[in-house]
């Protein structure tokens, strides 16, 4: 069949592990006669695609519930309400946040080139874009209700929030810097920035910084899903 080399999967027996890339077929050879097991992988995309994909969905979606669409809210009731500033503010956050990772999908990140199956990205979209909609929901209701601590929470947990936002940046220039002694990968090390000696702690620490950023985003919209 003529399928493109990413949705095709070779195997030197049945139930084998699929063979990388990178392996030359003719160095597995232990004789003039090799048997490939060929497997159709189903359609593939991108890395670049996936998460371009992924994060676009909720940077879109969540514009969709903020300009309270009649679809989703009643008129009469969004045009009579006022809406607190924490709303802008989370409006403002949440694109923040998905900005960034589409520039750093771009920009930053450095994928091999590999592929990963269509069905994959769409359970990925279905996560993100779902979540987005819950939140974006309840934040940018009508009968939204403010943090009960008024401006005093909703400014510290922003705080807390671009921190974060800043910390996973940084930890994801020093991972995409990392170096590389022969088969193995050397994770980066604390350097004088401040938001690196989180590598004293854990080898990945951009999960630290993602999990701070959404606790914070709670915490400030006092919305929890």
């Amino acid at each position: 069949p003529h399928w493109y080399p990413s949705r095709v999967g070779l195997q030197l027996e049945p139930n084998g592990t699929f063979l990388k890339d990178s392996i030359n077929i003719q160095s597995l050879a232990v004789s003039s006669i090799i048997t490939l097991y060929f497997t159709d992988l189903g359609q593939q995309v991108s890395w670049t695609t996936f998460f371009l994909t992924e994060y676009t969905g909720p940077l879109l979606i969540y514009l969709l519930f903020y300009i309270r669409l009649s679809t989703i809210y009643d008129q009469v009731e969004s045009r009579k309400n006022f809406r607190h500033p924490v709303v802008h503010l989370a409006c403002f956050c949440h694109c923040l946040h998905y900005i960034r990772h589409l520039l750093e999908t771009l920009f930053v990140h450095k994928f091999s080139g590999g592929h990963t199956p269509l069905k994959n990205m769409i359970k990925g979209c279905v996560f993100y874009w779902g979540f987005t909609s819950w939140i974006a929901y309840y934040i940018n209701h009508p009968r939204y209700t403010p943090p009960s601590f008024g401006h005093r929470q909703v400014f510290y947990a922003a705080l807390a929030f671009l921190i974060c936002e800043a910390g996973n940046h940084f930890i994801n220039i020093a991972l995409a810097h990392q170096s590389h002694s022969g088969n193995k990968t050397c994770f980066p090390h604390p350097s004088y920035n401040p938001f690196t000696w989180l590598f004293l702690l854990v080898s990945c620490p951009n999960y630290t910084y993602e999990a701070g950023s959404w606790i914070s985003f709670t915490v400030m919209t006092q919305t929890l899903p």
